[in-house]
């Protein structure tokens, strides 16, 4: 009867497992006390303005280790804001270096969707990059991925992955 239970509690571990993906780097730990940014996270995704939620979503977990950004303003071009997310992140990087900020958070939307089918998990996938506006160089990137459940929402999904990436953050 032991075995039984062991084994069901082992396919449970690993389909849960199964449902999400992360990368890891291993990087020296970055000040909390430095000059942070958020710039755009580009959005690679077939979801219209995926890479801007995300940025609100990682505004609030960042908030939650006492992290204080300033956030890149929105652009706009006669009225109309900036869409191209690869302009907005070049513009934003050099305000970043005019703020003297020390530190930018960016990175990338790759899926943001409900799978098709009958229970239309959410799915999600996220990389995060610390750049140093000053030379450009990213000292820091880590990728996560991640199926809900049927029930689950994509916004609590993607708060998951965030909170995953940012925790990942070594942060002194």
């Amino acid at each position: 009867m032991s075995s039984i239970r062991l084994l069901a509690l082992l396919a449970v571990a690993f389909f849960v497992g199964g449902c999400t993906t992360f990368t890891d780097q291993d990087a020296s730990a970055l000040p909390r006390a430095a000059a942070w940014g958020l710039v755009p996270i580009v959005n690679y995704s077939q979801a219209p303005q995926a890479g801007e939620r995300a940025e609100q979503i990682l505004l609030s977990v960042l908030a939650e280790q006492g992290l204080q950004l300033r956030h890149y303003p929105i652009v706009t071009q006669a009225d109309v804001p900036l869409l191209d997310d690869r302009e907005r992140l070049s513009q934003a990087l050099s305000w970043a270096g005019s703020e003297r900020l020390d530190y930018v958070i960016s990175g990338s939307v790759e899926e943001w969707q409900y799978k098709s089918g009958l229970d239309g998990e959410p799915a999600v996938g996220i990389t995060l990059q610390v750049i140093e506006p000053a030379t450009g160089r990213v000292i820091w990137s880590k990728s996560g991925a991640r199926a809900g459940w049927s029930r689950e929402s994509l916004a609590g999904t993607a708060q998951k992955v965030l909170r995953e990436l940012a925790g990942a953050m070594r942060l002194e």
